[in-house]
């Protein structure tokens, strides 16, 4: 998928589900359900339902770390083809997994997803903010995306605006960019669930 070969990696996807589940290991099926981001543009639904019951395997089990990478895929999933707030849990459920274990590079990740989920809602000056403190090199090769969002929030706020929202999250320690990411879903949820009533 990271170099465009969609197609193999769909096929692959299907061919290592088969494997796991002959093993009758929830670590190996919960994490080869998560190879089925593959089909998250081309067959949501089959992408979701898939990731979903990896979701289901790793909290069963007890494996926090596959755990926290499917809810990071599926909040990506959620956020480009389903429904928001169910992408803010799963976001939220990420970075606590991978705040708690101390893993701040996924941390950096999860949060650059939300930064982007938050581009996609309208909640500019809190992706901002995100984005300074979560978009770096390595989130840059992870997620294509992040180029796309920061030139979206320069664009909306303003350059001058954009530098300073950024600039204030990068200053934040991890802890106080947790704090304050959990305080912006909460937020977002309450006005994304007001509106669905």
């Amino acid at each position: 998928m990271f170099v465009g070969s969609d197609d193999e990696a769909r096929a692959a996807a299907t061919g290592l589900l088969d494997a796991a589940e002959a093993t009758h290991n929830p670590c190996a099926l919960s994490f080869a359900l998560q190879a089925y981001v593959a089909f998250r543009d081309a067959d949501p639904d089959r992408a979701r339902d898939a990731l979903r019951r990896g979701l289901v395997i790793a909290q069963g089990s007890g494996n926090r770390l596959t755990e926290a990478y499917l809810a990071a895929v599926l909040a990506r999933v959620e956020a480009e083809h389903g429904d928001p707030v169910a992408a803010l849990g799963y976001t939220a459920l990420a970075v606590r997994n991978h705040h708690d274990s101390g893993n701040t590079i996924q941390v950096r990740v999860n949060l650059a997803v939300l930064a982007g989920l938050f581009d996609h809602l309208g909640r500019y000056e809190a992706a901002a903010t995100i984005a300074g403190f979560a978009f770096n090199p390595i989130t840059a090769a992870l997620l294509a995306e992040s180029d796309t969002t920061i030139a979206q929030l320069s664009d909306v706020l303003g350059d001058q605006t954009y530098e300073s929202l950024a600039k204030n999250g990068d200053t934040m320690t991890t802890a106080e960019m947790v704090a304050y990411a959990y305080d912006q879903i909460d937020q977002a949820r309450t006005e994304l669930n007001a509106v669905s009533k």
